[in-house]
């Protein structure tokens, strides 16, 4: 019974020389296929014989004629070369018959402004994919190393090492209140709102849990104030809906404010203090990096991004 040799103990090399052979006919013309020397294709053929335990080719005047068994192993030898070729070919992707289910983590306020352009252009080169958005309940990594999530949209994750993240843009904050606050006599008038009459009112803050302190809250104690929360929202959406129905203050990121204040009686004005932006980036298992399917999500996500930045 012939021995079975372990994979790493087989030179692959040796097809693509049978293969030459095969083509060529002569040892020379092997040679210059490979683009190696005379002798060292002679090497070869030797290493040939010895791995298939027959001559494979026998002179014929001044070519090489093959063996009843190299012709027998010529059909499997070139779908052998076939299959490592295709294994090693960048993969072409038919968008158009596409059937893939995306699944992105963000806020809600990214949700509530990007989704439905998003699901728009992925739907333009493919029909048949779908997106749902999960909410942020945390923002570690696991989701994406587990599979459970093919992005994240929120902080920039620099510090997992088989964790890719790529910035989208930089969101500054804006305070938004409903139409006819008692804020709004001082915007009607063209005044900026100061400092203490914006921490004087109620607030409604938005926290993805319990804590509701926020830069914000940093920079008006730097001037001795402090706001009054009176209602911890669960998300953006909430906040604003809780700002539109009463005479509670929302501070909400601008990209999501300008697009609910083109729609809704809102008031929106720059905050008396200074809030540093904050970086959103698009997060994801390096697993995914090559993935052209996931590199064109990804394309689409930073298009409809830049496109809302310019806007801006």
């Amino acid at each position: 019974m012939m021995n079975t040799p372990r994979l790493e103990q087989v030179d692959f090399n040796l097809l693509l020389d049978l293969d030459a052979l095969l083509r060529e006919g002569s040892v020379a013309g092997a040679a210059r296929r490979l683009h190696v020397s005379a002798p060292a294709m002679s090497r070869r053929l030797a290493r040939l014989r010895d791995a298939f335990g027959d001559p494979l080719f026998v002179p014929a005047g001044r070519g090489l004629a093959p063996t009843a068994r190299a012709l027998a192993l010529a059909p499997r030898v070139q779908a052998a070369i076939d299959q490592v070729r295709d294994v090693l070919t960048r993969e072409t992707v038919d968008f158009g018959t596409l059937d893939r289910l995306f699944t992105l983590r963000a806020n809600d306020g990214f949700a509530g402004v990007w989704a439905t352009r998003l699901a728009a252009a992925l739907q333009a080169d493919a029909p048949g994919v779908a997106v749902q958005f999960l909410p942020r309940a945390n923002r570690d990594a696991e989701a994406l190393r587990s599979g459970d999530i093919d992005l994240d949209i929120g902080l920039p994750k620099t510090h997992e090492p088989d964790i890719h993240s790529e910035p989208l843009f930089e969101a500054h904050f804006v305070g938004v209140v409903r139409s006819g606050h008692p804020l709004c006599a001082r915007l009607a008038d063209g005044a900026a709102i100061d400092a203490a009459a914006f921490a004087a009112c109620p607030h409604v803050a938005t926290s993805p849990g319990r804590r509701a302190h926020a830069p914000l809250d940093d920079a008006l104690r730097a001037l001795g104030l402090r706001r009054r929360v009176a209602l911890v929202a669960p998300g953006f959406q909430a906040a604003l809906m809780m700002a539109l129905a009463s005479d509670l203050v929302a501070v909400m990121p601008a990209p999501f404010v300008r697009w609910s204040a083109a729609h809704l009686p809102l008031h929106v004005f720059d905050l008396p203090v200074p809030v540093p932006p904050v970086e959103v980036a698009q997060s994801w298992h390096l697993r995914h990096h090559a993935d052209p399917v996931h590199r064109w999500l990804r394309g689409h996500v930073r298009a409809v991004c830049e496109r809302e930045a310019a806007r801006a």
